[in-house]
């Protein structure tokens, strides 16, 4: 039988998705607070969790970051908020899915029906998870050249993200701009590490919250970058 927790705080709406859910054979666990939801959905397991977005003490943004960065089971977001902004943030996250209030009881077992039997099927092929790069709020998921800095998806052009992630898989090590030519553009310099200036220049402006003060990729005078950690 398969466990759902719901971190919902309207308990009316969190008893009538139990309610639905139970009929439907899952055994159901809720919690009405951010905090005590995601101790629970840290520490106990369950298949799949349907996280209200607005909650006391943790938002369901917090707890769906904190649980993917643990777990691959479904998660499914709820809000009453229709703006397009909290989807993209939601599923940038990494839930499954997002449903606006109102919604039927029935939208929502079947959804998680899906999700279920779609997780199923990827457990039971064996399929190898994708090669994920973490750093101090930088997620990079190199099998599918995608990037998040805390939380939000950004843009990289193919030698953006070829540069980004060779210094993130080697933090503390300082490289010159010739060695770093060679690496991601494949041959010698030949006068050309300018062009590791200006792609180091566009990196910093999508990952940096302050690109004079670089909190990631550090400037070392007279030497060259280093991805600090």
């Amino acid at each position: 039988m398969s466990r759902i927790l719901i971190v919902e705080d309207e308990e009316t709406i969190a008893d009538l998705e139990k309610d639905y859910l139970e009929l439907s054979g899952f055994e159901v666990e809720i919690e009405n607070r951010g905090d005590k939801g995601l101790i629970r959905a840290l520490n106990e397991e369950f298949d799949l969790f349907i996280l209200d977005l607005m909650l006391p003490e943790v938002d369901g943004f917090e707890i769906c970051r904190q649980i993917r960065e643990k777990k691959n089971s479904p998660i499914i977001m709820v809000s009453a908020k229709k703006d397009d902004i909290d989807k993209i943030r939601g599923l940038g996250l990494g839930a499954d899915d997002y449903m606006t209030k109102p919604f039927s009881p029935s939208e929502l077992v079947a959804r998680v029906k899906a999700h279920l039997s779609r997780y199923d099927r990827l457990i039971g092929s064996g399929m190898p998870e994708n090669d994920i790069v973490e750093i101090r709020g930088i997620r990079i998921d190199k099998t599918a050249r995608r990037v998040w800095v805390n939380g939000e998806e950004r843009n990289f052009t193919t030698k953006e993200f070829d540069l980004l992630t060779f210094l993130a898989e080697h933090p503390n090590h300082v490289y010159t701009k010739e060695e770093l030519f060679r690496e991601i553009w494949d041959m010698e310099s030949i006068g050309d590490i300018a062009t590791v200036t200006v792609h180091i220049k566009k990196i910093r402006e999508k990952i940096e919250f302050n690109t004079a003060k670089p909190q990631y990729i550090e400037t070392i005078w007279g030497v060259g970058y280093r991805f600090k950690i």
